[in-house]
């Protein structure tokens, strides 16, 4: 009988609770911060805003290029 009450109370129980970060937010705002350059050199024309959305959502890996360019890997 103790077996089947010490079981039941551990089904509530999880080990494996992740906590959240605020890494999607960070990521959030340096897309908008992005998007906010980009549209102020590219607003000319339809496809320039396009250019412009697609470079905010890349612009990590341009980033991370810069970085490897600067440290010469």
């Amino acid at each position: 009988m103790a077996d089947k009450d010490e079981s039941s109370s551990n089904r509530y129980k999880r080990s494996d609770v992740t906590h959240p970060n605020n890494a999607g937010a960070v990521w959030f705002f340096g897309f908008v911060g992005a998007l906010i350059y980009f549209l102020h050199f590219h607003s000319g024309t339809f496809w320039l805003v396009i250019l412009a959305i697609l470079k905010a959502i890349v612009w990590p890996a341009y980033l991370v290029y810069y970085i490897f360019q600067f440290l010469s890997l």
